[in-house]
């Protein structure tokens, strides 16, 4: 990723939902909950409270930059390794899969690798928007921004 994206989409874009859902918090009712708490509250079973857009990409946001580092890539290490391989047979077909879903995925949104907890198995999903996998009791692994990342 450029520097410039970083900058556009770090400093902006993120910076815009920091400070739309501190406004919003302003007069809420939701104001003094965690960002997790917030956002499974204002997701309202589908029906989403105005609080939950921002809330769900600063934590979606915020997710995905702690996932990046300088000179970063390459495999995973260790238990999500093996969880990959174990689950899709191999880490070239994870990544196929996750490519898979994000040419599929239609206007903005996101591409998780979570722990479905149901299952115990990990999987590749998309998401619209700003939905958010804890909403579904999904724990998201790894996610991939489909907003402006061709800045």
């Amino acid at each position: 990723m450029s520097k410039r994206t970083v900058e556009l989409h770090w400093g902006k874009h993120h910076q815009d939902y920091v400070d739309g859902l501190n406004k919003q918090l302003a007069t809420s009712p939701l104001y003094g909950y965690t960002l997790e708490d917030l956002i499974k509250e204002a997701y309202n079973n589908g029906n989403p409270l105005p609080e939950y857009n921002n809330a769900a990409q600063v934590w979606n946001h915020h997710f995905f930059w702690e996932s990046m580092q300088p000179e970063g890539g390459g495999l995973p290490e260790g238990g999500v390794l093996q969880q990959i391989e174990k689950d899709f047979g191999s880490f070239t077909n994870f990544r196929e899969e996750f490519i898979r879903s994000a040419l599929q995925l239609l206007g903005s949104g996101w591409v998780w690798l979570v722990l479905k907890r149901n299952e115990t198995k990990l999987s590749v999903v998309h998401t619209q928007n700003a939905i958010f996998p804890l909403a579904f009791g999904d724990i998201p692994i790894i996610n991939l921004d489909l907003c402006m990342l061709t800045t």
